[in-house]
């Protein structure tokens, strides 16, 4: 029998991840499918009862249900639990468990490029849900965090939850060891293409400047960064590394990375405007 998974949200046509799992399942072997689930909100209840169905392996979940599906959900691990926020099911024989992989991928992606976020001092820049998952991931990690905001309240609720520092919006990022852009400027069809949510060349000279958008995957921040001589991180290998978490959540077998980076890289250039 054939298995299922899918991405739930809305909207998800864009979403890269029925490539990059589609590539792993094939890689690895696995006899399951990775579709679409296009989910209103209205929908979200019955959609998430599917995934108890026998042929199903579980599903990730994206915008805007990461928060509305923990009520839905039989388990919720504790990490997913502290964030607030569940990016990936699993159905374990008609149980549901929720996960949050984003975190994870995060700190996975520093490590592989060779940069260990324990005793770093860490500006995430952002106070949404995709900051708040790497703040908890990082904070476990032993790192040091601040966090800024345009609007100060968010930053200091969020500093709050992971015992980190809240800083103007505007202040340097000199004294940080890596600094994260976790908001939306310079992603395709934000409208904020050219704002810049940080200077680059302002920071430490060996800070490591890191954008999780990975859409384009040369940001204006990255530009920005590289031109002032610092070292950068990419947003495509934390989607890489969080899908890689779910599909071992999922299958209890390693991820196959590299044909992962191969269909991601794929998919971003059929997509590319």
């Amino acid at each position: 029998m054939t298995a299922r998974l899918g991405i739930v949200g809305s909207p998800v046509a864009h979403s890269l991840s029925p490539a990059i799992q589609g590539a792993a399942l094939r890689a690895a072997g696995v006899d399951a499918t990775y579709e679409r689930w296009e989910t209103p909100l209205d929908d979200l209840p019955a959609r998430v009862a599917s995934l108890r169905e026998r042929d199903c392996l579980g599903a990730n979940v994206t915008i805007p249900h990461k928060q509305a599906v923990l009520s839905l959900l039989d388990d919720v691990a504790p990490l997913a639990a502290g964030i607030g926020a569940v990016n990936t099911i699993v159905n374990d024989g008609g149980r549901l468990a929720g996960h949050n992989t984003d975190g994870g991928g995060f700190v996975a992606a520093l490590e592989e490029a060779g940069f260990t976020p324990s005793g770093k001092r860490f500006l995430l820049v952002g106070a949404g849900g995709a900051a708040r998952g790497i703040a908890f991931a990082l904070r476990h990690a032993g790192a040091d965090i601040a966090i800024s905001n345009r609007t100060p309240e968010r930053a200091q609720a969020l500093a709050g939850a992971v015992r980190a520092r809240a800083v103007p919006f505007a202040a340097s990022p000199a004294p940080y060891d890596c600094v994260v852009n976790c908001t939306s400027a310079g992603m395709h069809g934000s409208g904020a293409e050219t704002v810049l949510p940080v200077d680059p060349a302002a920071s430490d000279p060996g800070a490591l400047i890191v954008d999780i958008v990975y859409a384009p995957e040369e940001t204006p921040l990255l530009r920005a960064a590289r031109a002032a001589g610092r070292p950068v991180l990419r947003g495509l290998p934390m989607l890489i590394h969080q899908g890689a978490l779910a599909f071992e959540l999922w299958t209890g077998r390693p991820a196959p990375l590299d044909a992962m980076r191969e269909a991601a890289r794929a998919a971003l250039s059929r997509n590319e405007p």
